[in-house]
């Protein structure tokens, strides 16, 4: 297989991922959203790419593009086939449950469900079947106005994307595109409310450039490079943070997202800073842990910050004019929060446009086999490595410090050999947060700390 896929993506991932992956996406917030870009086209359906000489080959067979690109989004055995399994897994015995629960009837045909677990599709063509789940048009929108331009001879990708096909190699516009449903949007049925998940749904984890390593079915090579441009992890790391904070910011602001009834919207905070082990004995002593990046009040739920904690990491090396202000409207956030909701939207407005300006200077910044390093050793400096202390950000920094590692393997600064010495590292972190009910604090961050050591070593 060519491109990323033969890249370090730590052998613990499979295991954390197993139970972080969800599905799918489409574009919204600072980008237009799927149904906008493609306003009046039809959606024509997985089985109109799945010819021998297009992209349905059962093996890769073809000089510029893969031509199995099909055969890898239905694997039924790994990540790369999630997508796929969306909507089968709407006829799970879990699925059932959780839409009886909801009261919104068979999961296969709830709106709830369906606008992340299928192909949110307008205009549909003759082929299109929902049970394909999330198809080839659910990332690379509605193919009827670039279907053909897309393999005549002499077409561009520049005119395909003029006829409405999202230019995915651009991280801005892919991050738009996956948090849709990998976060939450605006639009129906992709919003996986606190209510949801207390029916059963798994909980939200997302990170951009390790899930695009696992759901890569394309062939980068010369020719891509050519037409799209050379990937860069780091960036498509960094700006993806950038981007899920802004959403998460934006969703929060909203009234329709961020409150349920009378009660915030709880899928904006922090899951294990309630739901904890809870005692009367006299002994007992609460299990959390003071966060020097968030001043709250004890008792008060925080906001899930762990895109915060990577950008606060990312913005010492890759945008140091912008740290401190990030800094001060992050800690202003969590101020803001335990007063009350309006002064929270306000405060969230200004994080949101840093975060905003945040992805700017990422897409601009001059990224070297020395900003990886240094990436790698500021999220486990003594500033970021105290604010570890749930869940949810400790999933964040093994995430970070594997997809990182990886790319100095794909730009050639650290042999496959040498990065596979420290694999035992890299899966001792991800062991750290693989049971969320078993996480510990001082532990992962020793894990972490070994991997890190051991990725320093190879300066």
């Amino acid at each position: 297989m060519g491109g990323r896929r033969n890249l370090a993506v730590g052998l613990g991932a499979a295991g954390i991922l197993a139970a972080l992956l969800l599905v799918l996406f489409h574009p919204q917030g600072a980008e237009a959203t799927l149904q906008d870009q493609t306003s009046g086209a039809t959606f024509v359906g997985v089985a109109t790419c799945g010819g021998s000489t297009c992209h349905g080959r059962s093996e890769a067979d073809g000089p510029v593009v893969r031509q199995d690109e099909i055969m890898l989004w239905q694997d039924p055995s790994s990540a790369a086939g999630a997508h796929s399994r969306a909507y089968a897994v709407l006829q799970d015995p879990r699925s059932q449950v959780i839409a009886q629960r909801l009261g919104i009837g068979e999961a296969t045909s709830a709106p709830m469900c369906l606008g992340c677990h299928a192909t949110p599709a307008g205009q549909r063509g003759t082929r299109f079947q929902l049970s394909d789940g999330v198809g080839c048009e659910s990332c690379h929108g509605a193919a009827s106005g670039w279907l053909s331009s897309h393999y005549a001879v002499g077409g561009t990708h520049a005119n395909n994307v003029a006829r409405g096909l999202i230019p995915l190699e651009n991280p801005r516009v892919r991050a738009g595109v996956c948090l849709d449903c990998h976060f939450g949007s605006a639009d129906e049925g992709q919003f996986v409310t606190h209510r949801i998940m207390a029916a059963g749904h798994p909980r939200i984890s997302f990170e951009l450039d390790l899930f695009t390593t696992l759901q890569a079915h394309h062939q980068e090579d010369d020719d891509y490079r050519t037409r799209k441009g050379r990937a860069d992890a780091v960036r498509t790391w960094a700006v993806g943070q950038a981007m899920a904070l802004e959403r998460s910011l934006s969703l929060f602001a909203s009234q329709r997202r961020g409150m349920e009834g009378m009660f915030p919207e709880f899928y904006f905070f922090d899951c294990h800073s309630c739901h904890r082990q809870i005692s009367d004995d006299v002994n007992y002593r609460p299990t959390a842990v003071a966060n020097p990046g968030r001043p709250i009040p004890s008792g008060m739920p925080p906001y899930n910050d762990e895109n915060m904690i990577m950008l606060a990491a990312a913005a010492r090396v890759m945008a140091p004019g912008l740290a401190q202000q990030f800094e001060r409207d992050s800690r202003a956030f969590h101020q803001a929060i335990a007063r009350e909701r309006s002064s929270a939207v306000v405060a969230a407005g200004r994080l949101r446009q840093t975060a905003q300006a945040m992805v700017e200077a990422f897409t601009s910044a001059n990224v070297t086999r020395q900003t990886t390093f240094a990436i790698i050793d500021s999220i486990t400096s003594d500033a970021i490595n105290p604010r570890f202390t749930d869940y949810a950000g400790s999933v964040q920094a093994v995430m970070a410090t594997d997809t990182l590692l990886s790319s100095l393997v794909n730009q050639g600064e650290v042999s496959e050999a040498t990065a596979n010495t420290i694999r035992a590292d890299i899966n001792g972190a991800y062991r750290a947060v693989r049971d969320p009910n078993a996480y510990s604090p001082g532990d992962f961050r020793a894990s972490l700390g070994r991997a890190a050591a051991a990725i320093r070593r190879l300066r």
